[in-house]
């Protein structure tokens, strides 16, 4: 029986091996026959040393090698009986440690090295994990999950079966990607579209559809940049009175700002002034309410904007045709206009018309046009505007006769100077039998409304018009939330605008070209007075199509839809651009947009 039984360890247990890992209690026996001396071991033969030595091994097969050859389907390569026989405790930390140099040639989900197809873990797994476990999860989730590693691993019941003792396949790739493996992130707040700015009051037209200047291929707009983001995050500190995260976005934003620079660092100066603008207001009662946006510099250099930037010129180029083709075969066509600017528009418009009248009917009399600059001294815009027969629109006027003379068209120009509740058909000069037409040019969003004043004089002007019948009334505005939104919605809506704005700039304008500068300026000068200031300070109140469709519908207006014979021409005019692929155009059944990059910036609608 000596010669049979394996040696027994002077501590109770019988051990196969130096070192070796795995024992089996030692049962007492009332014979003695267990307490064999290691004296005997000596006196056996070599044949029972080596019966010794299989029955070793075969308790060896049973006890942990079924286990361990079911590492062969795991990321991890196959571990040899030899490093487990030699290992010194049956702890899961002392296999983990086993496994540090082990290569896995399987890509993990959190790989730091995305170019490498190999890793060669150069640390205890053990501290791999827990690293790679997101810091909420505390230190005992994680010890729990090696005691639970290690009890299925090293389970050593005698009575369950083979197939049951040992670790499945899928058991342990399981564990070791739940110890291995991050907790999933959450999934990332959806995207908003820089297309997606028009107000929910817009309905889905049955109809809509956008072109390109480029090819067909999306003009995705770009990931907001790091800069962008602090300014966001900067408006919302201020909002939550923040002053710290203020001032130190600030110190950062005005070191990334440069008013020469790329668009991004021409907002970023930007929207830091408006911030604060916002921050430091001026005191009141120093200067007339949106002075800075209000003056005649300032004005001209709006109406610069409209030559160099295509958003601008194709929407007026689109209230045009939509005149032209409310008016044709007219004899007598009446166009009052409540901001004439520099008479850019009214110029391209008396050309359009001495070019359908030369293709269509030469033989006709030229249309007799008449012009009406209409100047309210009591909105904040014109404050700085002369008088009637004033040198500005006298001037505007006096080019645009010669214009009209030159090119066969007879024009009769004149200036009105009144309130807006003094308007109706005898002080505008309206006459039986004209084809009255209304223009809108970027001006109604620099009118207050019901949130500024009871007096409401946006709503107003609108039902003095709509009394006037016209045959087409045109407006054309920049599409943003701007009016009555709160400061970090406006805010928002401002750098997306203004940004995409710069943006197209770009493609049209040298960056070091004086004009663009002083465009930009009073870009500025715009986007600050709608982000800093409230009330009757802010002039600059933009909206979206959807609000103005439903304050046109208030005041008895009915939308007119653009046809196809504006949009083809918008399309050709657009086409010409073909070096600067990211303007894009949008049409919807009543307005049409053009705008860079899929976010629409102007938008044209026609009303009668």
């Amino acid at each position: 029986m000596a010669s049979g039984l394996p040696g027994r360890d002077l501590r109770g247990g019988f051990v196969f091996g130096a070192g070796s890992a795995v024992q089996v209690p030692y049962q007492q026996r009332s014979d003695g026959g267990a307490a064999i001396g290691a004296a005997g071991l000596l006196k056996r033969s070599l044949t029972e040393m080596e019966r010794q030595q299989q029955m070793q091994h075969a308790i060896y097969l049973r006890s942990v090698r079924q286990k361990t050859h079911l590492f062969s389907s795991s990321p991890f390569s196959r571990v040899s009986s030899a490093d487990l026989s030699g290992a010194s405790t049956t702890t899961a930390s002392s296999i983990l440690s086993s496994l540090s140099s082990a290569s896995v040639s399987t890509p993990f989900v959190g790989q730091r090295a995305p170019n490498s197809t190999t890793w060669s873990f150069q640390e205890p797994i053990a501290t791999v994990v827990s690293d790679s476990l997101s810091n909420s999860e505390s230190e005992s989730t994680i010890a729990n999950r090696l005691l639970e590693l290690e009890r299925q691993l090293l389970e050593d019941d005698e009575e369950v079966s083979i197939s049951g003792s040992a670790v499945t396949n899928n058991d342990w790739n399981e564990t070791m990607q739940k110890l291995m493996s991050p907790p999933p992130l959450p999934p990332p707040p959806p995207l908003i579209s820089h297309a997606t700015n028009q107000n929910p009051l817009s309905p889905s037209p049955s109809t809509s559809t956008s072109s390109s200047s480029g090819s067909s291929s999306s003009c995705a707009p770009p990931p907001a940049s790091p800069s962008r983001q602090m300014l966001l995050d900067t408006a919302k500190a201020i909002t939550e009175g923040n002053h710290e995260i203020v001032a130190a976005n600030l110190a950062v934003l005005k070191k990334l700002s440069n008013i020469h620079g790329d668009p991004d660092q021409r907002l970023t100066a930007m929207m830091v002034t408006a911030l604060e603008s916002r921050i430091n207001p001026p005191p009141p009662g120093n200067s007339l309410p949106g002075a800075d946006v209000c003056s005649a510099d300032h004005q001209t250099a709006y109406h610069m904007l409209y030559e160099v930037s295509p958003c601008f010129k194709l929407g007026l180029m689109a209230a045009n045709l939509a005149i032209l083709e409310a008016t044709k075969d007219q004899p007598k066509i009446h166009i009052i206009d409540f901001d004439i600017g520099q008479g850019g528009q009214l110029a391209s418009l008396i050309h359009l018309m001495s070019e359908r009248r030369r293709q269509c009917s030469p033989a006709r009399l030229p249309p007799c046009l008449k012009i009406t600059a209409v100047c309210d001294l009591s909105f904040p815009l014109n404050s700085d505007v002369p008088s009637a027969g004033g040198t500005n629109l006298s001037l505007v006027g006096d080019r645009l006769a010669k214009l009209a003379e030159h090119l066969g068209v007879g024009l009769l120009f004149s200036i009105v100077s009144g309130r807006t509740q003094e308007l109706n058909h005898a002080t505008l000069l309206c006459e039986s039998g004209e084809a009255l037409a209304v223009n809108f040019p970027f001006f109604l969003s620099r009118i207050a409304d019901e949130s500024v004043s009871p007096a409401n004089p946006r709503d107003e002007l609108l039902r003095r018009v709509k009394s006037l019948s016209p045959r087409i009334v045109t407006l054309t505005e920049q599409d943003m939330n701007g009016n009555t939104a709160p400061f970090a919605t406006r805010f928002a809506e401002a750098s997306a605008h203004y940004g995409a704005l710069l943006e197209s700039l770009d493609a049209t304008a040298s960056r070091e070209s004086v004009e663009r500068a002083r465009i930009e300026s009073c870009l500025g000068r715009k986007a600050a007075n709608s982000i800093a200031m409230d009330g009757a300070d802010r002039v600059e109140r933009c909206e979206v199509y959807g609000k103005w469709r439903a304050r046109m519908g208030m005041a008895g207006f009915n939308s007119v839809p653009i046809g196809s014979s504006i949009s083809d021409l918008v399309k050709l005019r657009l086409a010409s651009y073909k070096n600067n692929p990211g303007f894009t155009l949008k049409e919807e059944t009543a307005w049409i947009g053009c705008g860079w990059m899929g976010r629409v910036l102007t938008v044209t609608s026609t009303w009668r």
